[in-house]
């Protein structure tokens, strides 16, 4: 008797066939990706031409400034030592780039069913090139949403952040809705 279930290819994701892994059927997520990317860029483009650096705006009082700033280090200025001068800008360039790198194949075993997991996954790598693109340009990243409290405010970021930031969780929304229902292909995942 012939078995005639799938089997797993070597760069798929537990459980996913050979037919779910690749790019078939993801276009919508790299759509998405592509999305966050354009408007990443459209809004660090304007903020670099309206804005002086270091100049802020009161968008909402209270609460919301535009301030433009740049970041030599990664998401909401961590790191920012480590990308002063052109060896801590190599670093964190070949950093991003092998988390992109991590992501992309994270995306490409994804099966196309995942849909919360390759819509977080879209969003983080809209994030990831939106940011890369701007440290390989010009050494260091253009941040702007400047969100406070009274007189804490949260390090200034962008939208290239913010896509990283909703997708990281969006993903751990989707590992633990995965865990609960008992989706043994994602355990440990």
């Amino acid at each position: 008797m012939t078995d005639t279930t799938a089997e797993t290819p070597r760069d798929s994701a537990p459980g996913t066939t050979a037919s779910e892994a690749g790019l078939a059927g993801k276009s919508g997520y790299l759509l998405l990706a592509l999305g966050v990317l354009g408007l990443d860029q459209v809004t660090k483009g304007l903020i670099e031409a309206g804005y002086a650096l270091h100049t802020s705006r009161e968008i909402i009082p209270g609460f919301l400034n535009f301030t433009h700033v740049r970041n030599s280090g990664v998401a909401f200025g961590l790191f920012s030592s480590m990308g002063d001068g052109f060896s801590g800008m190599v670093l964190l360039s070949l950093l991003g780039l092998a988390a992109l790198a991590v992501v992309g194949v994270y995306f490409w075993r994804t099966p196309r069913s995942d849909r919360l997991l390759l819509f977080s996954l879209g969003l983080i790598l809209g994030g990831a090139v939106g940011n890369l693109v701007d440290r390989l340009g010009s050494g260091g990243v253009t941040d702007f949403i400047d969100v406070y409290v009274g007189t804490y405010h949260w390090h200034t970021f962008n939208v290239a952040d913010s896509a990283i930031t909703v997708g990281i969780v969006l993903m751990a929304v989707d590992l633990l809705r995965s865990s609960r229902a008992g989706d043994p292909s994602r355990a440990g995942t």
